[in-house]
C-alpha cells in the first residue's frame, strides 16, 4: 500500500504525468453506504472526461472516477530484481524474437510485424518496440490489412510491469477495441543453477538425446499442429544456436517420454517446447529435459536463462518456480475486434 495512516491525503497528479507509473487511493462503495478506501498501482494510461485510467502490471485496466480520488502521485519504477540476471524489457523481447522467428517479416517505423502460416501467436503478431513511424490509427489499420491479406487475424505483442514496458499501449488498443486472448509471464533465472547435479543424480538423464534439428518422433510428441508444414519446420528450427532435446519412450511407436528446445543467445538461454507424454508426467522429466539443455548451454558460453509461460497454466508456474525462475515482465495478445 502507497498511502500510510496518518499521511496527508491529496492528489498530486494531473492528465500530464499520462505515462508514469503512479499510486492512487479512491473512494468505493459509496452507492450502497459502505465507503471504503481502495489503492491502485501502475501506470497512468488515459485521463479523459472525467475518467482516469491506470493499468496495472497484469496488463489489467482500471477506470476510476475522477470525482471518486481521494490521494494520488507518482511513484518510482517497480523496484529493481533482487536475485536472477539483470536486464531489461527491451534485451529480453529481443531476444524472445530471435528465438522464435517468422517466416515472414516487414518492418513498420519500429514495429515488425511477423507471420508464419499461423503456427504460434508469437510468429504471427506484430511486434511494436517503439514508435511505427505514422500516427497510431494509421498504424493499426497498416497492420489490420498486412495480417488480412496473409487470411491471418492481427495481433499486436504488448508487454507490462517493468520499466519500459507497453501499458500505454495497451489502454489503446483497448479503447479501439482490440481483445486481450492472452497474457503470459516472461520468466529469467540463473543457468548455472538449472544445470547443477551430476548425472547419477538423474537417473534419466543418459536417455536424453540432444540434435540439432527436430525428427518426426519429436514432432509427434510436440502434438501443435495436424501436419506440420515446411513453416512450422522454419520456426522451430530458426534462431541463432538452436538444440532439440528428447528422452526415449517405453512404447514401440517411437515417440519420446519429453522432449524440449533450447535457443542460445549470446549470455541467454531460451527454454520453449517442453513437453511430457500425459502417461509420463510427474515424474521429474521436465527437469530432466531442461537441465540436459542447460548444460549444452553452459557449454556454449550462456550465463542465464529465461522462458514464456501462460498465466494460468499453474502447473508449469509451480514447476518453474521451484527452478529459481522469477517474472520480469507479463506480455499479452492484442486482437483486432
Amino acid at each position: 500500500m502507497e498511502f500510510t495512516t496518518g499521511a496527508r491525503l491529496e492528489v498530486r497528479i494531473t492528465p500530464a504525468d499520462v505515462g508514469k507509473r503512479v499510486s492512487v487511493r479512491r473512494l468505493t462503495g459509496a452507492d450502497d453506504g459502505a465507503e471504503k478506501f481502495t489503492d491502485t498501482v501502475g501506470v497512468l494510461t488515459s485521463w479523459d472526461d472525467g475518467v482516469v485510467l491506470v493499468t496495472r502490471r497484469t496488463g489489467e485496466t482500471v477506470r476510476i472516477r475522477e470525482s471518486s480520488l481521494v490521494a494520488g502521485k507518482v511513484v518510482p519504477a517497480a523496484p529493481a530484481r533482487r536475485r536472477g540476471p539483470a536486464a531489461s524489457f527491451r534485451e529480453l523481447a529481443r531476444v524472445a524474437a530471435r528465438a522464435w522467428q517468422p517466416v515472414e517479416r516487414e518492418a513498420l517505423g519500429e514495429w515488425e510485424l511477423r507471420a508464419a502460416g499461423g503456427f504460434t501467436r508469437r510468429a504471427n503478431s506484430a511486434l511494436p518496440l517503439g514508435e511505427p513511424g505514422m500516427p497510431l490509427e494509421e498504424a493499426l489499420g497498416h497492420v489490420r490489412r498486412w495480417y488480412d491479406r496473409r487470411g491471418l487475424p492481427a495481433y499486436i505483442q504488448t508487454a507490462t510491469g517493468a520499466e519500459g514496458t507497453q501499458e500505454v499501449l495497451c489502454a489503446e488498443l483497448e479503447a479501439r477495441g482490440w481483445v486481450r486472448e492472452v497474457t503470459a509471464e516472461m520468466r529469467i533465472g540463473a543457468l548455472a543453477p538449472l544445470a547443477d547435479g551430476p548425472p547419477e543424480a538423474d537417473p534419466e538423464s543418459a536417455r536424453v538425446r540432444l540434435e540439432r534439428a527436430c525428427d518426426e518422433a519429436w514432432l509427434r510428441c510436440y502434438q501443435r499442429f495436424e501436419e506440420p508444414g515446411p513453416h512450422v519446420l522454419r520456426v522451430l528450427g530458426g534462431g541463432p544456436s538452436v538444440w532439440f532435446a528428447s528422452v526415449d519412450g517405453d512404447g514401440d511407436d517411437g515417440v519420446p517420454a519429453a522432449i524440449g528446445r533450447c535457443v542460445v543467445d549470446g549470455r541467454w538461454a531460451g527454454f520453449m517446447a517442453v513437453e511430457v507424454d500425459p502417461a509420463r508426467r510427474r515424474q521429474g522429466l521436465a527437469g530432466t529435459v531442461m537441465r540436459a539443455l542447460a548444460r549444452r548451454a553452459l557449454d556454449e558460453g550462456a550465463s542465464a536463462a529465461w522462458l514464456q509461460v501462460e498465466s494460468d497454466n499453474d502447473a508449469a508456474r509451480a514447476l518453474y518456480d521451484g527452478m529459481g525462475f522469477t517474472t520480469h515482465h507479463l506480455y499479452h495478445h492484442f486482437r483486432a475486434a
